[in-house]
């Protein structure tokens, strides 16, 4: 099969009558029909259309005569990761960037995952073949993720550990059978939940996790006993005049619970086991393979960002400010260092010890970290660009009255009519400051973990003693 379009995505996911819940209301019928999934779902839909159409070259590969999406493609060569880089900015520029869960993210995940999956193969034989099982099995039928990797924020300090007697908060096994582990309780932050085919769950590690909670799994979204409970919808109408981005790409998130979920012995990875969980994640390139991905689409992002301002600057015209060419300058000096960073990770790429060309991480870690703290500042540029702008924002609804005439009359700029003028200003407003452009900039913060601990991981991973000894050297001449 290798390949599907946007057609066979919705049908399938159609088919599945995942358990999801909106708004205190279990989702009948088509979910593709439902009016907080409909946009999403069509732009995920375009997407799958796109490399089985005009971007198939490079949206796509060939493995023994075969075609698959590229984002599952084991990068073997630089050539191989400047394709994955390409494949996923053109999935991003679909949305502006805006969607942080597109089907390459979790298919990189998994890819990284199954060429590292001998690492836990001494003590969970079975679960090495497991993941490579299924990422196989994924490649090959076009799968779509969604996953979660964290608990619910319960109690955040340091020594705080749940009474396992009590009825269990954060998901863990509960018993043993022999078709595989009963799983009951919550987890956190299924992005897409209920709208993909399968659901990865994995212990990332860190602190606070023991054996206990660590365990990895993926099974399908229709699991019985499995629900997806999403947050409120930010797509509140169709109109793609009044609310360009959230109407298309608000990607739900949602509180995933397992109600004696069956987890088949055939889709476990480990469990009980934090060591297999840091080994995984730590040892093989899936931290530089997913960041890769990550900072592949926040170029975009950033691309976006500067068109969407320098786009203000010119419809009313103050582009002779100095304070004006100082904030685009701080985009561009933001996008031109991503750009740097992502490319410098391609040309210092080396291959793992599977074989697997990995690019360098420390320009990734840097980057994404950079991004985490930059985007919040562009966003209040955008801002501070619209000023009241953002604020006096007819809809299409009275664009569309007999009023409409004198709204495109009363509100033009220098460079366009009243109409287009506020459609401009309506996707600025859509970006920074409602509901969805709020979620972004929230998510963009801690798009890879804590920003602090991310600070913290880039000082004891980043290979310092070659500049101790330059100064060392040097102060003895």
């Amino acid at each position: 099969m290798g390949i599907i379009d946007g057609k066979e995505f919705v049908t399938r996911l159609n088919l599945l009558k995942n358990d999801v819940w909106v708004k205190g209301e279990r989702v009948k019928g088509d979910i593709s029909e439902h009016s907080a999934f409909q946009g999403v779902v069509k732009s995920k839909a375009g997407l799958y259309d796109m490399q089985a159409g005009e971007h198939k070259s490079v949206l796509t590969h060939s493995e023994e005569g075969k075609t698959y999406g590229t984002s599952f493609m084991k990068p073997k060569t630089k050539e191989d990761l400047e394709k994955r880089r390409k494949a996923t900015q053109i999935w991003a520029r679909k949305s502006g960037g805006m969607m942080g869960r597109a089907p390459d993210y979790m298919n990189t995940a998994l890819m990284a995952f199954s060429s590292g999956a001998s690492l836990i193969e001494k003590k969970h034989k079975k679960g090495s073949e497991n993941i490579v099982q299924l990422y196989e099995e994924a490649k090959n039928l076009d799968l779509s993720f969604t996953h979660t990797y964290v608990s619910p924020q319960v109690n955040r300090g340091s020594f705080y550990y749940e009474k396992l007697e009590e009825e269990p908060i954060a998901a863990q096994a509960v018993k043993k059978t022999k078709d595989g582990l009963l799983f009951k309780g919550a987890r956190l932050l299924a992005t897409q939940g209920g709208l993909t085919d399968e659901l990865l769950v994995f212990s990332t590690g860190g602190r606070g996790l023991d054996d206990k909670g660590a365990f990895a799994f993926s099974i399908p979204s229709n699991t019985e006993g499995l629900t997806f409970l999403c947050r409120e919808p930010f797509s509140y109408h169709s109109s793609s005049f009044n609310y360009p981005l959230s109407s298309r790409f608000d990607e739900l998130d949602a509180v995933v619970i397992f109600n004696n979920v069956l987890v088949p012995w055939e889709r476990l990875f480990f469990y009980e086991d934090k060591q297999a969980a840091e080994s995984l994640f730590l040892g093989s390139s899936y931290v530089a393979l997913i960041l890769h991905q990550v900072v592949s689409r926040q170029v975009v992002k950033l691309e976006f960002t500067l068109g969407v301002a320098q786009s203000i600057v010119d419809t009313i015209n103050i582009s002779e400010y100095q304070h004006v060419q100082a904030k685009i300058s701080e985009i561009v000096i933001a996008l031109e260092t991503m750009r740097g960073l992502l490319l410098t990770s391609e040309k210092e790429a080396r291959k793992d010890q599977f074989g697997i060309m990995a690019p360098s991480v420390h320009p990734l870690y840097v980057a994404v970290t950079l991004f985490s703290n930059t985007y919040p500042r562009l966003t209040e540029i955008v801002e501070l660009l619209g000023a009241s702008g953002l604020i006096t924002l007819p809809t299409e609804a009275d664009f569309d009255s007999e009023m409409g005439e004198k709204l495109d009359y009363y509100l033009q700029s220098f460079s366009k009519g009243g109409y287009e003028r506020v459609k401009l200003f309506r996707l600025a407003w859509d970006m920074t400051l409602s509901a969805f452009g709020t979620r972004q900039t929230l998510y963009e913060r801690f798009f890879f973990g804590d920003p602090i601990r991310l600070l913290s991981n880039m000082y004891h991973s980043y290979p310092k003693k070659n500049y101790q000894e330059f100064v060392e050297n040097f102060l003895k001449q």
